[in-house]
């Protein structure tokens, strides 16, 4: 088998891409900028075309073209596989073939995703179920990678609502995180989006298990709009008894990542592993790439801690920065953020605002806005600015230091001239700001 894949280099296509390697397709690739992502494809045998999309890029004899979410139909590669009448499969598409292949258990939910699918999929491991596991980040595990090979029938994988990509999948086992506001550039309002969660986990099968977040009000009222059907409903809550044990074995702060173990344990109890199985699995986890990454950094004779986090929602960035505070009480805490998205910056610019002034921060650096090609909206960005943010969020919180760099030389300049030693500087953001700690850390 010959497959192309437009876009190989993103975080789910890359997993998707590893499947097919590992069951021997000859497999070939394009994407705009090389990144660890792409040499790690290349190191197991994929042929990636790194620069411009051109049509050249796609060979002859394919059996699949598999293209990114975040490709246009304008684009090259699209075109001329459309033209040529190949078998076209966007990543949902394909990823949803594969569920109905196996066993499947789906995380989904606004956030949480990412950290509560490996934790499953390290429990799973821990009992010997061996699943094939397909996630949205890198685990030191899987040998840095986003994807593992099973021989099992079962599958781990994360579902994302974004242009209701989920609607593809068809698991046996969901577990809904929360449900709040995101992607409003393409849902638009709260009611669309929740609309789409209820479609989507009526895609569950008779007898077929939902577990539920019932701290999260929005996620507790899915479970009146499903359609009446004979599904196991399952909840979990950081009231019950198995969250003091969390929080004695957790090695990852915060009260969001007690949560996402209890969302895990539930399904390992669903699957019928004994709860010292999952204990276990839970206490040895260190956690995912970008999710609250600790790095120990010395700049001349000064050491302070570093850490990376992909959070760029304001619910995700005020748990990370409360679990930073958590772990780090007596420790002054920098924060440096690349908002993601003019639109989602745009829509969820009050709530930023408060994430930021709220925090117990001394100190904020902001960097200008991610922008992702395909899904911005040119009026909007004339809107919107990082310094925009910057001095909202001064207004509100006068005793924080709040600046705006345009480069990461430039912040990681500041960070260095300015730090006396001791600090925690936390890194958040879902765009390239990864580069900074990358400048800090290599």
């Amino acid at each position: 088998m010959k497959i192309h894949f437009i876009g190989i280099g993103g975080i789910g296509v890359s997993a998707l891409a590893q499947y097919y390697l590992s069951k021997g397709a000859e497999v070939f690739g394009s994407d705009l900028v090389s990144s660890e992502i792409t040499e790690l494809l290349e190191e197991r045998g994929a042929k990636v075309f790194v620069g411009e999309h051109k049509e050249q890029n796609v060979g002859q004899d394919l059996d699949m073209v598999i293209y990114s979410p975040a490709v246009r139909e304008d684009n090259p590669e699209f075109k001329i596989a459309k033209k040529r009448n190949l078998n076209l499969l966007s990543y949902p598409q394909a990823l949803g073939k594969l569920t109905k292949d196996y066993f499947t258990i789906a995380v989904s939910g606004s956030h949480g995703k990412s950290t509560t699918s490996a934790m499953i999929a390290n429990i799973l491991i821990k009992a010997g179920f061996d699943p094939t596991v397909i996630l949205g980040t890198k685990l030191s595990e899987f040998g840095d990678s986003n994807f593992r090979l099973g021989t099992s029938k079962y599958l781990v994988i994360e579902a994302d609502e974004y242009q209701v990509s989920f609607l593809n999948y068809w698991p046996e086992i969901i577990l809904l995180t929360n449900l709040e506001e995101e992607h409003l550039d393409f849902f638009g309002n709260f009611e669309n989006i929740f609309r789409a969660f209820r479609d989507y986990i009526n895609h569950l099968p008779e007898n077929g298990s939902l577990i539920i977040n019932y701290d999260d009000k929005n996620a507790r009222k899915i479970e009146e709009a499903l359609t009446s059907r004979n599904i196991n409903m399952i909840p979990y809550y950081l009231a019950m008894e198995e969250s003091f044990t969390m929080k004695e074995i957790l090695k990852i702060p915060g009260e969001h990542n007690v949560s996402n173990a209890l969302g895990a344990l539930m399904v390992a109890r669903t699957l019928g592993i004994a709860d010292d199985i999952s204990f276990q699995a839970l206490s040895d986890y260190r956690g995912a790439w970008r999710r609250f990454q600790i790095y120990e950094i010395s700049t001349g004779d000064k050491e302070f801690t570093l850490v990376s986090d992909y959070a760029h929602h304001p619910t995700e960035i005020s748990a990370t920065l409360k679990a930073t505070k958590e772990k780090w009480p007596e420790k002054e805490i920098w924060a440096v953020f690349q908002p993601h998205q003019y639109q989602r910056t745009y829509y969820l610019f009050d709530k930023l605002v408060e994430a930021f002034s709220e925090a117990e921060v001394r100190k904020i650096i902001m960097l200008p806005i991610y922008d992702v090609a395909g899904r911005e909206d040119e009026e909007i960005k004339t809107k919107v600015s990082s310094l925009k943010l910057a001095e909202a969020i001064k207004e509100r919180a006068e005793e924080k230091e709040i600046f705006c760099f345009n480069s990461f030389s430039e912040a990681k300049k500041n960070i260095e001239d300015n730090i006396r030693g001791g600090e925690v500087v936390i890194i958040m953001g879902a765009g390239d700001i990864y580069d900074l700690v990358k400048m800090f850390s290599t």
